[in-house]
């Protein structure tokens, strides 16, 4: 097991700016092995967190993309044939509850309801994993932890998680930074000054703004990392905010309009 949990270990720091008590509170959550859900709009750091405080804990990372194609043997395992006949592969979950690894379920609302049922044993006072094909009942780690993310603005009636789920878990709430910052963070990520941070930051408060009014989401913090990275790397920032912010994010003529004239604002 320990050479199984070795290639899950993040093997350098991430950088993460902390926002507020964040890391001190699941610190304490992690020390319960409570479950955690973390809330939040796409490309705010979410990800980044989680693998953050598994390098700062020393504890192995396996993480999901979740997808609403994935079942639940493709979280618990399936057996398989091979020339010897057939045989058992653990999957993403089992392997993190056997090794004490923390496993990490990214945009968990994506999966099915009927498949995301299989996590509940792991996150009441039973913290065990039912093999059903198997025939087996794993016990989780005492290192293991369960952690879900998700995204509140793309829930609806079809697309939510169940409460007897929902109430399993711990959460925090995060945002994009406060502009001062996301400047830090757009200026260390993507190796550009601090001005041009902050110009980034402000196109991106624009978008924001529009939320609801012709844009689903705004501008992440992810893109303009992007765009501030293509700025380090020698292409005019009018033109790295078209490939990384605008047009990623709308294919609406007179959106792309707006987001264009706003950069123009910042970047004349």
């Amino acid at each position: 097991m320990t050479d199984i949990a070795s290639q899950y270990r993040v093997k350098s720091e991430p950088y993460y700016k902390a926002v507020g008590k964040e890391i001190a509170q699941y610190e304490a959550a992690y020390d319960a092995r409570l479950p955690m859900m973390l809330k939040g709009p796409t490309g705010c750091g979410k990800s980044r967190f989680v693998e953050y405080m598994a390098f700062k804990l020393g504890k192995p990372l396996i993480t999901v993309a979740c997808n609403e194609d994935m079942t639940a043997a493709d979280l618990i395992g399936r057996f398989l044939l091979d020339k010897d006949g057939t045989r058992w592969q653990d999957g993403p979950l089992t392997t993190a509850a056997r090794i004490g690894a923390i496993c990490y379920l990214d945009e968990v609302v994506e999966a099915r309801q009927d498949t995301t049922v299989v996590i509940h044993p792991l996150t009441d006072h039973r913290r065990v994993l039912p093999l059903d094909k198997k025939g087996e009942l794993v016990e989780a780690h005492p290192d293991f932890q369960l952690v879900i993310s998700y995204n509140p603005g793309y829930q609806s009636l079809m697309k939510d998680l169940k409460q007897s789920t929902k109430q399993r878990f711990g959460a925090l709430d995060f945002d994009y930074p406060e502009p001062a910052i996301e400047a830090e963070i757009i200026a260390h990520e993507g190796k550009v000054d601090r001005a041009v941070a902050e110009k980034l930051v402000q196109v991106a408060a624009r978008s924001r703004n529009l939320k609801g009014h012709g844009l689903d989401e705004g501008i992440s913090t992810r893109l303009l990392v992007y765009a501030a990275t293509l700025i380090g790397r020698g292409i005019p920032a009018t033109d790295a905010c078209q490939i990384a912010l605008v047009r990623p994010l709308t294919d609406d003529p007179d959106m792309r309009d707006a987001l264009d004239a706003a950069v123009g604002t910042f970047f004349a």
